[in-house]
């Protein structure tokens, strides 16, 4: 299994990747928060193109991350949500919000 990390690019993406799960999601959080809190870009893109497997801890760092980046106000959109995560949004109810902001 791919070591979990979360890092920001130069335009104010958050690029999440390996896996998202109990284990990772909350360094995970802490990590995203401050990174959103410290970026001078207007806008955060949550991309999630380097995901390889999530629980509904993905989609709950999705959610805590889009609060931040209003609370910051920035803009947000979700970039490449991987299958596992749109299932799990499905069945949670959530597709509509998380498609707003693609």
């Amino acid at each position: 299994m791919s070591e979990a990390a979360v890092r920001l690019g130069a335009a104010g993406e958050l690029f999440l990747s390996g896996v998202l799960d109990y284990r990772t999601g909350p360094a995970l959080r802490k990590q995203g928060q401050d990174l959103i809190k410290a970026s001078a870009a207007p806008a955060v893109i949550l991309d999630c193109s380097e995901v390889q497997k999530s629980s509904s801890v993905g989609l709950s760092l999705l959610l805590a991350f889009m609060r931040d980046a209003k609370v910051a106000g920035k803009i947000v959109s979700v970039q490449s949500l991987p299958d596992d995560m749109r299932e799990i949004a499905q069945v949670s109810g959530l597709t509509e919000l998380l498609d707003q902001h693609q």
